[in-house]
């Protein structure tokens, strides 16, 4: 669920998983894994800097369903 909502929401920013990686300051691998739900549990840093770069918080990462 946390990486499908993370992918709506880059999708609707119209972002590439790149450049969010790059603005989130992670690395592509990492965020294509929690996209695709290899990564089930992500560290809560890696999440907080993904919700920053997309201008939402973490509980609407989380909770909402986009």
């Amino acid at each position: 669920m946390l990486g499908e909502n993370i992918r709506k929401v880059r999708k609707k920013r119209k972002l590439t998983q790149d450049k969010l990686a790059r603005v989130a300051d992670i690395p592509y691998t990492t965020l294509t894994k929690i996209e695709t739900g290899v990564i089930k549990r992500p560290s809560v840093q890696a999440v907080a800097k993904i919700a920053e770069a997309l201008s939402v918080t973490v509980d609407e990462l989380i909770k909402n369903s986009y």
